[in-house]
């Protein structure tokens, strides 16, 4: 029996990496001759880059970086030299987890340690950057990433802007004369699982801005901003992205990569599984294990679990997704493609608790399984 373990992490209880471990020694203790496949997943948001180096074999690099309010931080970038490639990810730079609540502010956070990140990846000569653009503190579209890399954003009298969103109100002009020209020449493939334009009801400002920190009020003045931003920068890279689904991701970072990069917005999960060759290990598999730490009313909207399911499904192998929580819907009516979900906590406990005893939670849960996988099999043979 082939086995294929793809869980996303279990947060604040597991990596990627360490729930496919757990799996395995489940799946060893009742199926000891079982063939397995770790295959760690994500989607973009905190954990891609230390799971698709890992996944690819490549080396994780620790870059001295600030985060979303300028403070000095110490973020991450995988490099895969045979592929010419490196990941890096928004939330280690400027990502909201990084930022006290009570510090939370979109209209002054910015995403110049994105810039401090990609020039890191940038001076290892790769070809292709990988970003995770979810888990942003920021509403700046990318401002303060291009500041970094030598972009000069300008208002009237030629002063350079504030750093954060709320300063693109007074944007007329932007000096790319010191700009890095290897951002432009190289590809970036961006893990961005949202759909949502630059501007509008639907707009970087109004959806996320709320979740960031920002009023009413606040989000007003930042989706203002950020049409003065698209008004300055449409005409300048002479491209429209203010309207291209997935602009607002990230407070707008991902209308920055499409106006001044080679880049493509991707499904952070559809990206995961290609990078790490799913369908060719799905061709021979006999079921896949995967799961994250809530399955609930958001799970088949494109997270891991559901987008693991929906590929296995197209080869005709059926999925097994584990969970720490699980919403009594979605466990009657598990997402297309997965055939069971299992709840791994074992009987009355608190939350610190469950974090604390989650790997070895899913290892009795999927060995459990196995044993029934094993039961199945036997009556199917009487």
């Amino acid at each position: 029996m082939l086995i294929i373990c793809a869980p996303d992490s279990f947060k604040e209880s597991m990596t990627a990496s360490e729930a496919a471990r757990s799996m395995e020694r489940g799946i060893a203790r009742a199926l000891p001759g079982a063939q397995v496949i770790r295959l760690p997943m994500a989607d973009g948001g905190e954990g891609t880059c230390v799971t698709l180096a890992e996944a690819l074999g490549g080396t994780l690099l620790d870059v001295k970086c600030t985060d979303a309010l300028g403070r000095p931080s110490l973020g991450r970038i995988g490099v895969i030299e045979d592929q010419k490639t490196a990941v890096i990810e928004v939330a280690a730079a400027c990502g909201i987890e990084k930022v006290e609540p009570s510090l939370r502010d979109p209209a002054i956070a910015s995403t110049r340690g994105v810039g401090d990140l990609i020039r890191a990846a940038l001076d290892h000569e790769v070809e292709t950057i990988i970003v995770g653009l979810g888990g942003s503190a920021t509403n700046d579209a990318g401002t303060g990433m291009l500041s970094a890399l030598g972009a000069r954003f300008l208002d009237r009298d030629g002063n350079e802007l504030c750093d954060g969103g709320a300063a693109l109100s007074s944007l007329t002009s932007i000096d790319l004369t010191g700009f890095d020209q290897r951002f432009a020449a190289v590809r970036f493939r961006i893990a961005c699982d949202v759909n949502n334009p630059l501007l509008g009801a639907d707009g970087a400002s109004a959806v996320f801005g709320p979740q960031k920190g920002a009023d009413s009020e606040t989000v007003a003045t930042l989706d203002l901003a950020l049409r003065r931003w698209a008004d300055v920068v449409e005409p300048l890279v002479g491209r429209q992205v203010r309207d291209v689904p997935g602009a607002g991701a990230a407070g707008g970072l991902g209308a920055a990569f499409l106006a001044f990069g080679r880049s493509t917005l991707e499904s952070g999960s559809e990206l995961m599984m290609d990078a790490v060759g799913l369908n060719a290990h799905l061709s021979d598999a006999d079921v896949v294990f995967t799961g994250e730490g809530s399955l609930d009313s958001q799970t088949a909207s494109g997270k891991v679990p559901s987008q693991i399911a929906k590929r296995a499904s197209s080869f005709g192998v059926p999925t097994v997704a584990f969970a720490g929580r699980v919403d009594d819907v979605v466990e009657e009516n598990p997402p297309p493609g997965i055939q069971a979900v299992i709840p791994i906590i074992r009987g009355v406990s608190d939350l610190p608790t469950a974090l604390r005893e989650g790997s070895s939670n899913l290892e009795k849960a999927v060995m459990t399984t196995c044993q029934l996988l094993q039961l199945a099999k036997m009556l199917k043979e009487y």
